[in-house]
């Protein structure tokens, strides 16, 4: 293994709080506020990107064996959501106008976003680029001030990010503070206006935790067993190669990879042998492949054996642990409550479990935590329609599997178990903002009926109000002179009265 990892300088534990207080600073000055200063930072990032590619594909290259194209969906997909940012900050950024009833009338009302300050981004080791550049795009045309806390298990990525990101960004305004466990702990003793954190669930309750403290909310970006159902009425020659697509890429290390199969009884068999030939035609001998990725450490390649003690393999798999290589490893109708189905797999190895019917699929899925995603692969539109409707999960795909997050328009997000919150376009947007009401009333009407003392006539008056309905799309026509007729009768009733009915 490259010795990078043993040069990684990690940031001293005194100097992270005043880093922190700069980047506090910063976002209390103004600056980050402006349309200007956030288009000029998500520009310098696509500049970033365009030319330090070479530098950045041989880091993941490097930490992954990540293959080019892999690194190129990445760079189109952050390229994607900086562009996307940039022709919608507009319509994301501005007042939405609201409607406003009739008793609070001569008013208007809107909401506007606002950058929620200094926030944190912990970004993992798996798409150690994408996934801390897509919530960096966010919390940047949030108008935000932005720490981030790459993985150190990605030590060629997360020493070129710390080089280059001073190079090309603010850098009062974006911080990197390298580290592992301590300098991770140190950073979660501080307050921030958000957490964004991408890992796992034990981590990510430790956020969580640490977050509570200040009641800073937080965005868990997690992972679980994503299930993928295999109906018996399927193209299932399309379907394996989807499959074989989605969990081997990355070496089966995506929070999203199909963590195993559940496949009607009638199509057990012959979908193995396709699945086995996708890994042939995708890959020839995997370890001889370009596009057959390494498994990151030494660590993790301890921790995938493990998970296949008491398993047998369909094949024999090919372990070479001191060059962090696995091959694609089968597994028939493991038991449900082995190591191998109660954790998540992230990694080479695909489970593949018969049941009689969706049904029954459905039934195994719910009885488990809710998946970060779900597939089923089926040519009935109802059974698809169970699969959304009897389940929950953090996004479901229908004969497809893995490429919902390249769709910006939707949000990327688990539930329960698999995290909390979302983003991705506006969706990322507004997880990086506060959506903030604003009230404007007039001062030419004051009706005495909303102060007290609250007497029987003002009461009386009050319940006929509040039964009066006007079409929405006729209060702006007669909204304003209708309260201003009632205001100016309401304050010459009261007048007459003095309040308390005496003549």
């Amino acid at each position: 293994r490259d010795p990078i990892a043993k040069r990684m300088q990690f940031t001293d534990i005194d100097d992270i709080e005043p880093t922190v207080k700069v980047l506090n600073n910063t976002f209390a000055s103004g600056k980050t506020k402006s349309k200007q200063w956030r288009f000029q930072q998500l520009r310098q990032l696509l500049l970033l990107m365009d030319e330090r590619f070479d530098d950045i594909v041989g880091a993941l290259h490097a930490d992954l064996g990540r293959n080019l194209f892999t690194s190129g969906n990445e760079f189109n997909m952050i390229k994607g959501n900086i562009h996307d940012a940039l022709e919608n900050f507009d319509t994301w950024a501005g007042k939405q106008k609201k409607p406003v009833p009739i008793l609070h009338q001569p008013g208007s009302a809107y909401t506007i976003r606002e950058p929620l300050g200094t926030v944190l981004i912990i970004s993992p080791w798996n798409y150690p680029i994408q996934l801390t550049l897509d919530p960096l795009v966010a919390a940047i045309a949030g108008g935000n001030t932005v720490a981030i806390k790459p993985s150190e298990i990605s030590p060629h990525t997360s020493i070129l990010l710390s080089e280059i990101i001073p190079l090309y960004m603010d850098n009062d305004a974006i911080k990197v503070i390298q580290g592992a466990v301590e300098e991770t702990t140190e950073l979660l003793r501080l307050k921030w206006d958000h957490i964004f954190f991408t890992g796992s669930s034990f981590v990510g309750k430790i956020v969580m935790r640490a977050a509570a403290n200040h009641l800073t909310p937080v965005t868990l970006e997690l992972g679980g067993k994503s299930p993928a159902y295999v109906d018996e009425n399927v193209n299932l020659s399309v379907a394996a190669k989807r499959i074989t697509w989605g969990k081997f890429m990355n070496t089966g290390q995506t929070c999203i990879a199909p963590d195993y199969i559940l496949v009607h009884k009638s199509q057990q068999e012959e979908l193995v042998q396709l699945i086995k030939n996708a890994i042939d035609e995708f890959y020839g001998n995997p370890y001889e492949s370009n596009d057959y990725e390494r498994v990151v450490n030494e660590n993790h390649m301890g921790r995938l054996q493990g998970l296949l003690e008491g398993q047998t393999p369909i094949d024999e798999p090919v372990i070479i642990p001191d060059e962090r290589y696995m091959s694609p490893i089968l597994i028939l109708n493991p038991d449900p409550d082995s190591k191998l189905m109660q954790e998540e797999i992230f990694g080479p190895i695909l489970p593949i479990i018969t049941v009689d019917n969706h049904d029954q699929a459905i039934e195994f899925i719910n009885s488990r935590p809710k998946p970060l995603a779900l597939y089923c692969f089926s040519k009935t539109t109802s059974i698809c329609n169970d699969f959304v409707d009897r389940t929950s999960s953090g996004a479901a795909l229908i004969n497809d599997c893995v490429s919902h997050p390249a769709i910006h328009t939707l949000p990327f997000g688990g539930v329960g178990n698999s995290g909390m919150g979302a983003y991705h376009g506006i969706y990322g947007f507004n997880t990086f903002t506060h959506e903030k009401p604003v009230l404007f009333r007039s001062t030419l009407l004051d009706p005495s009926i909303r102060y007290p003392p609250y007497t029987d006539q003002k009461l009386s008056l009050l319940k006929k109000v509040f039964n009066l309905h006007i079409p929405k799309n006729l209060i702006r026509f007669v909204a304003i002179p209708a309260v201003a007729a009632l205001g100016y009768g309401v304050n010459a009733y009261f007048e007459f009265y003095k309040f308390g009915g005496e003549e």
